[in-house]
């Protein structure tokens, strides 16, 4: 039973894990057969590099959510939207050299960015949704 029950409290990081490398391989196909392969070797982030940073930064998030709902569930929200303001403001500092780049494929490259960055802020949130609605005596 203990064993369950840790499982199913830290079952949110294995839904970021699945979900994650899900929108990896996916974008990686998108990459593949719209021929962009060749010109990722320019970017200054690799599609690797961008999605274990969000990656990391999501499970960080969570974790820490999971700690505060132990202590008190009704600081989940905040605690949600506090990290989450943290993580833009660490993403922004990542993508300043994209956004100063004079890479030709800049575009590509900040648009792919800003796709992850919105791929992991959507799976942060539905994760802290379930994180809120599971049952208070579990």
């Amino acid at each position: 039973m203990i064993k369950n029950s840790k499982i199913k409290e830290f079952q949110p990081i294995l839904e970021i894990l699945l979900s994650s490398l899900g929108a990896f391989l996916i974008h990686n196909l998108a990459f593949f057969f719209l021929g962009y392969t060749t010109i990722e070797n320019t970017f200054q982030y690799s599609l690797f590099q961008v999605y274990l940073f969000f990656l990391i930064s999501s499970i960080s998030i969570v974790l820490i959510l999971i700690q505060v709902r132990k202590r008190d569930l009704n600081n989940v929200g905040n605690g949600f939207l506090l990290l989450t303001l943290i993580k833009i403001g660490i993403a922004f500092l990542f993508a300043s050299p994209i956004v100063s780049s004079n890479n030709k494929f800049k575009e590509i490259e900040r648009m792919d960015f800003f796709i992850v960055f919105a791929i992991f802020l959507i799976i942060e949130t539905i994760v802290t949704i379930r994180i809120l609605n599971i049952k208070q005596g579990n």
